[in-house]
């Protein structure tokens, strides 16, 4: 009998299938975080070890050390065809946050929402892992992705509750939360106008305790981060490090993490609470989201 991992996974399995056979120019967003790198794992259980679109990974130049050290050990491991987007304009003129010129949305939507913009549109600078030399080195092709799969979920924030598996964006990426499809009894729609910008949320149904008991029974490697090393502390969520920050918990390891939850202790604590650009975006990531981000 399956139990409701093996649900989840079949239905994500079946949505990044159905992407793939869909979508000519189609890419997956890797954010290093736990929900991605389980999405990962399920596009290689989907492609029989294999992932056969690129991965593209929006780098701020802030993000935790740990987290980049982590995406390049699993790209050579795993010989991932891996993209990197950043705003460099933004980083050499100072407009960031760190740096005291612009607030944290400000800085949200340069390094985040502008470089992903770019990056899928092929208009931005794309630096791409070249496996013979084991450097990044600068991307030739323009070519704009029309479909992008993400790790998206539901329960994770106000706005992402409002997704759909198969969500349409505008020739901007832009988010217009009213013309959302209809998804009713597995039927998704595929077909979109010309020109559309299709994003694919394969996790939109998992809840996080869901993910840590995925990645116990499927024993999948993520950064230290998530646990406390004997501080006292540990993150939920991973982003940038002027603006993220762990919360209190005496988890260990995944076994604690997943009983943790079980308990409760987190039920009225938001899982990005400790992401400091959604408290100045009203508590949620609405207004970044509906401008591109993921």
């Amino acid at each position: 009998m399956k139990d409701h991992l093996d649900v989840l996974e079949a239905t994500s399995i079946y949505i990044l299938r159905e992407a793939y056979a869909n979508f000519k120019n189609l890419g997956m967003l890797w954010s290093i975080g736990k929900d991605s790198t389980v999405l990962l794992w399920l596009v290689r259980k989907a492609f029989f070890g294999n992932v056969p679109f690129p991965l593209i990974h929006i780098d701020t130049h802030y993000k935790i050390p740990e987290m980049i050290e982590y995406r390049d050990h699993l790209t050579r491991e795993w010989r991932l065809d891996m993209i990197v987007g950043t705003n460099q304009g933004a980083l050499d003129a100072k407009q960031t946050f760190p740096d005291g010129n612009v607030d944290r949305i400000t800085c949200c939507k340069l390094l985040k929402t502008q470089a992903l913009k770019d990056t899928l549109s092929g208009e931005g600078v794309r630096m791409r892992f070249n496996h013979s030399t084991a450097r990044y080195e600068v991307d030739p092709s323009s070519e704009p992705f029309t479909g992008i799969i993400l790790g998206v979920r539901a329960d994770e924030e106000g706005s992402r509750s409002k997704e759909r598996y198969f969500s349409p964006r505008d020739r901007q990426s832009e988010w217009n939360i009213s013309e959302q499809p209809p998804e009713f009894w597995h039927q998704y729609n595929t077909e979109f106008a010309p020109g559309t910008h299709v994003r694919i949320h394969p996790l939109l149904d998992w809840t996080e305790l869901n993910i840590w008991e995925y990645i116990r029974r499927e024993e999948i490697p993520t950064v230290s981060l998530y646990y406390n090393h004997g501080n006292g502390k540990r993150y939920r969520s991973l982003g940038c490090y002027p603006c993220t920050f762990p919360v209190d918990s005496q988890s260990q390891n995944v076994e604690e993490i997943v009983a943790e939850l079980k308990t409760g202790k987190f039920a009225n604590v938001a899982e990005r609470s400790g992401r400091a650009q959604d408290k100045d975006d009203g508590g949620s990531l609405e207004t970044l989201r509906k401008d591109g981000y993921m």
